[in-house]
């Protein structure tokens, strides 16, 4: 048996690799041709810049960006580059996408990163908080918070931070990632890069803060009258380490299948709060590039994205034995 349960997780993991594989691929399909539907295109992105529509310098654009073959060699091509890792060339920037991303991409891993962990914790401290102190004043505090967070858009919450806390109160920076009169390295570099970053990762986690409180207060108050809870109780164990050791691990599980469900949203709501904040990251580079006509940017972007949140449900259904022995992966 234990032999058996060693290698079913492998077959797992081939089953959901070769699934993600088929999934990232017809994303990939799919985004290509609704951009496609869209308007206009990089040749006339450029040409507006440069104040000419002259129909000869629009056509050797796009001969030159291979914009005037057929759709399906373009897309054979895209795929191809997917394929080999190719992320091919920016033409708006004059780089190579790839390089593009890379640049940008620790700075939305932070933020996520950030994010998250301020939505996880807070969001089971609350939660469990809310569930110990059933109908009473902690748990509708706690309860009409989540809803006011869950009701307010996060560009809203962005917004309204930067009027307090950086206009009125001139506590905290307005925007981007560094001061322009900090150093870049050492401590110094790192607080200041922290500092930066309160504000958007506090507008990003709000939103999943309360979907997060909301579920670990449901999940607790079913555990928490389950009879083995009960026997606890009658042991003497306190209701503290009840709630904490014992009851939130059951009731935890649905939360971490929400949160790799969330990964795309997180990656969804980077665009809004790093344009908000003006926040340096993939975020703001997908903005641009969607209004740029930049589709090589855009499409490698996009393919990323899912890349990530693929592999972040990975994780989360390989997590589950690790947090809940008693669970199997089949």
């Amino acid at each position: 048996m234990s032999a058996r349960r060693r290698k079913l997780p492998l077959r797992f993991i081939g089953k959901r690799i070769l699934q993600a594989t088929l999934t990232i691929l017809g994303i990939a399909i799919i985004n290509f041709l609704l951009l496609q539907l869209a308007p206009g295109d990089a040749a006339d992105a450029l040409a507006g810049e440069a104040g000419t529509a002259d129909a000869e310098y629009l056509a050797n654009l796009r001969r030159e960006f291979g914009l005037d073959r057929p759709l399906w060699e373009q897309l054979a091509a895209f795929l191809m580059r997917i394929a080999t890792f190719d992320l091919g060339y920016s033409f708006r920037y004059g780089e190579n996408v790839s390089t593009l991303i890379w640049d940008r991409l620790p700075a939305t891993l932070l933020l996520m990163a950030t994010s998250i962990v301020l939505a996880l914790v807070l969001g089971i401290l609350f939660g469990v908080t809310a569930a110990r102190h059933f109908n009473r004043l902690p748990d509708r505090l706690i309860s009409l918070g989540a809803l006011l967070f869950y009701a307010t858009p996060p560009f809203w919450i962005g917004l309204m931070m930067i009027l307090v806390f950086s206009v009125w109160l001139g506590l905290t920076p307005t925007g981007g990632m560094h001061d322009i009169t900090a150093e870049g390295s050492g401590i110094a570099g790192a607080l200041d890069v922290a500092w930066h970053l309160l504000l958007p990762a506090l507008t990003q986690a709000f939103f999943y803060l309360a979907i997060y409180t909301r579920l670990v207060r449901a999940g607790m108050l079913d555990v928490l009258n389950l009879d083995y809870m009960r026997v606890a109780r009658a042991k003497g164990i306190s209701e503290r380490r009840i709630a904490y050791r014992h009851a939130l691990r059951n009731a935890v599980l649905p939360l971490i299948t929400v949160v790799g469900t969330n990964i795309g949203g997180f990656l969804g709501g980077a665009v809004l709060t790093e344009t908000v904040f003006s926040w340096p990251g993939i975020g703001r580079l997908m903005f641009d590039a969607m209004f740029q006509r930049d589709l090589n940017l855009l499409l490698s972007i996009l393919v990323l994205s899912s890349i990530f949140v693929v592999l972040a449900n990975l994780i989360v259904d390989l997590l589950y034995p690790v947090i809940n022995p008693t669970v199997e992966l089949r």
